[in-house]
């Protein structure tokens, strides 16, 4: 088999998402007709058919969808490689992608990151910090898209290498007129009899919730849903409701918006967070640098609770 060309790529990765030429070629700038010759070509090329044509556009066969998990991974690297070079050119002699869920953003991932950054042997690298929720830090990761994620260890990392990193403990946070507020702890079941304030159906937060409810066998009733930690908050700070978010997250700002921050009592509710990460000879040495120092982070953190 010839070479694969990227551009060509590129182009299939575009058709398949888009799933029309025409839309296709309005994003890369290019005609549909040379698009269907690329196309041709790189069918040619790895002799199979890559697309099924059907009345309202195009699918890819299964030997597409072999290519296109390969051609995402491939542009992804090539993507880096520009990126990297434009770093050394600049004068920045490392850069790693991070994706990371929004608990450890709002957590101490961004302290942490710092710390690194600001190690004088560190003075040339840089971090890239994007946030996600837990699926899509781990396709991002096995796409080849980005090199490092931090997501809840509970979530589909099979075939991914993993390290640990920090924990939290998640906690009804409720308004200070709330008939919880009093309580020094309670358990999720608890709080079912009361409104909740929700984050998006996608997050790890809402999919633990809705899994332990229906173990009970009690919905959980959602008076509003918002896409923050911040929004949350000031949703219950309103009245609204009550948030089940990190006690970590809270405690900090608790005392100032006048919320009062309830431990929850199930042992599910101790969440650990893992670095993950396809293999680490494919990791950059900038990016072994930081996963080590997170993983030391961690340690300390851990080892600093067992004291208290």
């Amino acid at each position: 088999m010839r070479d694969l060309d990227l551009t060509s790529l590129r182009l299939f990765v575009a058709v398949c998402e888009t799933r029309n030429m025409a839309r296709a070629g309005e994003q890369q700038h290019i005609v549909a007709s040379a698009i269907s010759k690329r196309l041709a070509q790189l069918e040619d090329t790895v002799g199979a058919q890559l697309l099924e044509r059907r009345r309202r556009g195009v699918i890819p066969t299964p030997a597409g969808e072999i290519l296109l998990e390969h051609a995402r991974a491939m542009l992804a690297a090539a993507d880096r490689v520009a990126r990297d070079m434009a770093d050394y050119g600049s004068g920045i002699k490392g850069q790693v992608r991070l994706l990371a869920t929004v608990s450890s953003m709002a957590e101490s991932l961004p302290d942490d990151i710092a710390g690194f950054l600001q190690q004088p042997e560190h003075r040339d690298i840089r971090v890239s910090v994007e946030e996600g929720v837990s699926r899509e830090v781990v396709r991002a990761v096995r796409e080849g898209s980005a090199p490092l994620g931090i997501c809840w260890d509970a979530a589909d990392l099979e075939g991914l290498a993993t390290r640990p990193y920090r924990a939290d403990h998640l906690a009804a946070v409720v308004h200070a007129s709330h008939p919880l507020a009093e309580a020094n702890e309670c358990a999720f079941s608890d709080t079912l009899d009361f409104d909740h304030i929700g984050l998006p159906a996608q997050t790890a937060v809402h999919t633990m919730l809705a899994r332990h409810a229906a173990i009970v066998g009690r919905p959980v009733t959602y008076r509003a849903v918002v896409s923050t930690f911040d929004a949350s908050l000031r949703c219950v700070r309103a009245g609204l409701g009550l948030a089940i978010m990190p006690r970590e997250v809270v405690e900090p700002v608790a005392a100032s918006l006048d919320v009062r921050v309830v431990p929850l009592t199930d042992g599910w509710a101790h969440r650990r967070f893992a670095i993950c990460f396809r293999d680490e000879q494919s990791l950059s040495p900038a990016a072994r640098m930081l996963v080590a120092h997170l993983e030391r982070m961690a340690a300390d953190d851990g080892q600093d609770a067992l004291q208290r």
